[in-house]
C-alpha cells in the first residue's frame, strides 16, 4: 500500500503524518512502513546525504526541509561528472543523487540507484508533461536532439538496468528543475539587439565571448552557433558522429586562434566575473548567473534566440543501499520537494519547477506573474536571500513559461561519440 496521494490521486494516510506522528499513529501490525512501529521514535536519527551540483543542493532548502520533517537534510556540492564517478565507485557516501537527466544513461545500468515507486510520490500527475510523456504544452513531441529527460525517465522496475520506451510504475528520479538556457550578453556594453546563437562567433566581439568549458555542455552551444551562422546542419546536435565533431573543433580551433574567445569558464563563479567586469559581453551563461550579476546593479540580458534554447533538467534519485526508515524518510523528502517551498526558492534564481502548481501557491501573485508568466515587475524583483535584482517594470527574458519550455531546440546529453568529443574539446581548449 503506497501512502499519500495513489497514481489515480485517491487520498491515503499522510507519510509525514505517519513519520512526524510517531508511531502511535500506526495501527498495530500495519506494516505500512514495512518494519517495527518503533521506528517512527528513531526518526530525529536518521540523517539523508544528498549529493548535487551547487544551483540546486542549496543548504537554505535543506535546513527547511530538516525543520519541516523532523529529521536532518545534508548537501554535499559536486558536478556532474564527479557525482556519477561517486554513485558507480563509492555509492554508501550518497543517499539521493541530484543528478541530470542526461547522467542517467550512464549510471543506471550500475544499479547503485533503486527504481522509485510513483505511487508513493504524490504530486506525481501534477508534474508537467514535458517529463511525464514528453511533450510540449500543446500536445506536440517535444525535441528529441539530445537526451531528453522523458527518455530516461521511467524504468521496469526494482532491479532493472533498463529504460522503458512509456510510461511505468516505477521512476529512474523526481524532476525538480529544469530550465532553457540561452546566451548571456551585456546590452549596455553591446548596443544593439541580439537575436542569435551566431553572435557568439561574430568576429564584432572578438577578445569579449566565452564559452562554458564542460565539453557535453560547451560543443553544443559551439554547435548552436554553428549552425545558426549556416555553416551546416547537423543530423543531431547531441548525438553528433565523429565526422560533424571533427567539422565543430575544426571551426572553434580556428576562432580561438583568430582571438575570438577571452576565456572558457568551468566555474559559476568565474561566469559572474567574466560578465560583471565587462571582460566579456557574450557568453554560455546559468541562469543564477545571470541573477548574480544583477544583483550587483549591472544590465545582463539572457538572451532569447530565435533558433530555440538548450533545455536541461535536473531529478533526484534514492541509491540503492537506501532501506527501511531511511528509506521512507528519504521518499518523504522527495515529497517534500515537490510540495512548493524548494519551487519558489529557485523560481527565484531563474530555474523552474517540475510542479508549477505548488510552486505558485508558494510564490505571490506578484512574483508568479514575473517568473512563471513573463509578466512586467509589479514590485522590485529579490534573489532568494532577498537581494534586489531587478525594479518595477522588469520583463523577464524570453516571456512566459511555456513560451521558454516549449521552445528548447536541444537537450543536455552524452554522445555515442563521447570518448572522442571529448579529446578532440580538449585538443580545442589547449590549442
Amino acid at each position: 500500500m503506497a501512502l499519500g496521494k495513489s497514481k489515480t490521486g485517491n487520498a491515503g494516510l499522510s507519510r509525514r503524518g505517519v513519520l512526524k506522528g510517531g508511531a502511535a499513529s500506526l495501527a498495530a501490525g500495519s506494516g505500512l512502513l514495512g518494519a517495527p512501529m518503533v521506528w517512527a521514535n528513531n526518526l530525529k536519527d536518521i540523517t539523508i546525504q544528498q549529493v548535487g551540483p551547487s544551483y540546486s543542493v542549496y543548504p537554505d532548502i535543506a535546513a527547511k526541509a530538516s525543520e519541516d520533517l523532523g529529521f536532518k537534510i545534508e548537501t554535499q556540492g559536486a558536478w556532474t561528472d564527479a557525482l556519477m564517478a561517486r554513485v558507480v565507485k563509492q555509492p554508501e557516501t550518497v543517499d539521493i543523487a541530484d543528478i541530470e537527466f542526461w547522467a542517467l544513461s550512464k549510471i543506471w545500468r550500475s544499479k547503485q540507484m533503486q527504481a522509485i515507486e510513483i505511487a508513493k510520490i504524490k504530486n506525481w500527475d501534477k508534474i508537467i508533461p514535458l517529463f511525464r510523456e514528453g511533450k510540449n504544452f500543446d500536445g506536440s513531441d517535444a525535441s528529441r536532439q539530445g537526451i531528453l529527460p522523458y527518455e530516461v525517465q521511467y524504468t521496469e522496475g526494482p532491479g532493472s538496468d533498463a529504460f522503458t520506451d512509456g510510461p511505468s510504475d516505477y521512476a529512474t528520479v523526481v524532476p525538480t528543475i529544469y530550465n532553457a538556457d540561452t546566451l548571456g550578453i551585456r546590452p549596455d556594453l553591446i548596443g544593439r539587439e541580439i537575436n542569435s546563437w551566431a553572435e557568439l562567433l561574430n568576429p564584432e566581439f572578438a577578445g569579449k565571448t566565452a564559452l562554458l568549458n564542460v565539453p557535453q555542455i560547451g560543443i553544443m552551444d559551439a554547435a548552436m552557433a554553428i549552425e545558426a551562422r549556416g555553416d551546416f546542419t547537423y543530423g543531431d546536435k547531441g548525438n553528433m558522429t565523429r565526422e560533424e565533431i571533427d567539422k565543430t573543433i575544426n571551426i572553434l580551433i580556428a576562432a580561438k586562434k583568430a582571438g575570438q574567445f577571452r576565456a572558457f569558464w568551468s566555474s559559476f563563479d568565474e561566469s559572474v566575473n567574466l560578465m560583471a567586469s565587462g571582460e566579456v559581453v557574450i557568453q554560455s551563461m546559468w541562469s543564477p548567473a545571470v541573477t548574480a550579476v544583477r544583483t550587483r546593479g549591472i544590465d545582463v540580458s539572457y538572451a532569447p534566440l530565435k533558433e530555440g534554447y538548450r533545455g536541461w533538467g535536473v531529478g533526484m534519485g534514492l541509491m540503492s543501499h537506501l532501506e527501511g526508515l531511511k528509506l521512507e524518510a528519504a521518499y518523504e523528502y522527495l515529497n517534500w520537494i515537490l510540495d512548493g517551498w524548494q519551487g519558489a526558492f529557485m523560481a527565484k534564481t531563474g530555474y523552474y519547477s517540475s510542479v508549477p502548481e505548488t510552486t505558485k501557491a508558494s510564490l505571490s501573485a506578484d512574483e508568479w506573474d514575473f517568473w512563471y508568466e513573463g509578466k512586467a515587475a509589479a514590485v522590485d524583483i529579490k534573489d532568494p536571500f532577498g537581494a534586489l535584482q531587478g525594479s518595477t517594470g522588469l520583463v523577464r527574458d524570453g516571456g512566459s513559461f511555456e513560451d521558454r519550455i516549449g521552445n528548447i531546440a536541444c537537450w543536455n546529453t552524452v554522445m555515442d561519440e563521447d570518448r572522442y568529443m571529448v579529446k578532440r574539446w580538449n585538443e580545442f581548449i589547449s590549442s
